[in-house]
């Protein structure tokens, strides 16, 4: 079996002009009432040959780009957002989401790109999420456990204290109930 050929980094005639001309073809690409064609006949113009479908493929591969980087700072500004929201809450959930939610969409959309990502590599990342979410569960449940063993204690003390008192017994049990709720519910 012969060697497959690997892709290496997209390289377009556009990509290829000097800086100030991409920048300019940049430029016209934000304004939507230039055509490629108009694009195109303009570098022809200054002496760049470029047909409008170098220019197409470019826009695409451009606001790609730029889509992606724009999904990635709201993403970071919500994140930013929860942190001064709530600086005592678990981040380590937000992470984990924000990054299945790009694998799911990079396997989602990844067409060609998908084909270069060897599936072991995808299988590490997704095992790797799967033993955060598993060790995560464990944290949780072992929090739980020692409060609800902290609680146990506690009662026991206070129902020493207060053994004599019936009602002050049963007022103190009912607070220690709803502190214990309080305590072990995920929010």
């Amino acid at each position: 079996m012969g060697k497959q050929r690997r892709k290496t980094r997209i390289s377009s005639k556009v990509d290829e002009l000097p800086e100030e001309i991409r920048r300019s073809v940049d430029v016209m690409l934000t304004d939507t009432s230039n055509t490629y064609q108009y694009i195109s006949d303009s570098l022809k113009a200054q002496g760049y040959d470029i047909s409008k479908s170098a220019i197409g493929r470019y826009a695409m591969r451009s606001s790609t780009a730029m889509q992606r980087l724009l999904e990635a700072q709201r993403q970071t500004e919500k994140l930013v957002q929860v942190v001064q929201q709530n600086p005592d809450a678990d981040y380590t959930e937000a992470g984990m989401r924000m990054l299945m939610d790009g694998l799911i969409n990079k396997m989602a959309t990844a067409e060609e790109e998908f084909d270069q990502l060897p599936i072991d590599k995808a299988g590490r990342l997704l095992a790797s999420l799967s033993r955060t979410k598993v060790y995560k569960d464990r944290v949780r449940q072992d929090m739980q456990k020692k409060a609800e063993t902290a609680f146990k204690e506690m009662e026991k003390e206070i129902l020493k204290v207060i053994r004599d008192d019936e009602d002050s017994r049963l007022a103190m049990k009912e607070i220690l109930r709803k502190a214990k709720e309080r305590m072990l519910t995920d929010d």
